[in-house]
């Protein structure tokens, strides 16, 4: 039986928590943030036209932009609102409401393998507890050979960064890169955000 993910719970607590974080980002975009970092960085990783998974994609924010870029991008999602969103607001995009514990792309006759993984916005705090293992093994499963998967997630949100690369050495990943920012600041031990580059191994 699949496990509730903590957005699942978050939701069910809230059931207009999805609606609020769709508001949160348009709100944010109409100010004139810049939301578009975690994408430069994919997008500099990569030559164009490269097939990406957007892997937590919520409403599109990253996948998105990856695409406008013209990049070959899927989004997979656990929440259908968000995905409704992403479909609305990017509707050439293929999205899937599906969650990441139970990845299996081929089945929506999605075959081919991604260049590129990339898991932004917390997604991997978010999932059901004790499944990110099986969410890393699942993604290395998508990946190209020579593939990368970039995951950026903060401190304090209850997955320890020293367990999360346990969990990735397990899942057959190993650490090329990390970071403390998506513009490439340096990681050190009091780093509160970690953005993680991994590969096969």
């Amino acid at each position: 039986m699949r496990k509730e993910t903590l957005w699942e719970a978050k939701k069910r607590q809230n059931p207009e928590h999805s609606a609020w974080y769709i508001e949160r980002f348009e709100k944010m975009r109409e100010q004139g943030a810049d939301l578009a970092g975690e994408a430069r960085l994919i997008d500099a990783m990569l030559p164009r036209g490269a097939r990406i998974l957007d892997a937590g994609s919520g409403p599109g924010r990253v996948g998105g932009e990856l695409a406008r870029r013209g990049h070959d991008v899927v989004g997979v999602d656990v929440d259908p609102d968000l995905i409704a969103a992403a479909k609305k607001d990017f509707p050439d995009v293929p999205w899937f409401t599906m969650d990441l514990a139970e990845l299996d792309l081929p089945a929506e006759g999605i075959a081919e393998p991604f260049d590129l993984i990339v898991s932004a916005g917390n997604v991997m705090t978010f999932l059901a507890p004790g499944t990110a293992p099986d969410v890393l093994a699942r993604m290395r499963e998508h990946l190209a050979p020579n593939g990368r998967i970039v995951v950026g997630f903060g401190a304090g949100r209850g997955y320890d960064f020293g367990t999360f690369f346990e969990d990735a050495s397990a899942a057959g990943l190993a650490l090329q890169q990390k970071f403390s920012t998506w513009d490439l600041r340096p990681f050190d031990v009091e780093s509160d955000f970690l953005v993680a580059v991994l590969g096969r191994r």
